[in-house]
């Protein structure tokens, strides 16, 4: 299995999690998402050009943002749309 398949599967997840969500909520995730890949931009391409991560490139897609592949932003896209998901379905859950 290669880098992409994997986070498409954890990235469907995570998106379906949205469907928690007020719809009027998701232009809130897009703001959230910017700085969060412009963040993970800068700070993976360090990790990765400095030597402390390393990928198997018969794994890749080829795509590249740097010396960061493009299966690196999943982890990202996958948090940004989770995280705030869940914390919303709790605090609705608490409130009944």
């Amino acid at each position: 299995m290669n880098y992409l398949t994997l986070n498409l599967i954890f990235v469907a997840v995570s998106l379906a999690a949205l469907f928690l969500v007020p719809k009027n909520r998701w232009p809130a995730y897009l703001v959230g998402l910017l700085p969060m890949v412009i963040i993970t931009a800068a700070f993976d391409n360090a990790i990765v050009a400095s030597g402390i991560v390393a990928y198997d490139s018969s794994k890749l897609s080829g795509f590249m943002v740097g010396a960061v592949p493009i299966e690196d932003f999943a982890y990202t896209i996958a948090a940004v749309a989770i995280v705030p998901s869940v914390w919303s379905a709790m605090i609705n859950r608490k409130k009944k």
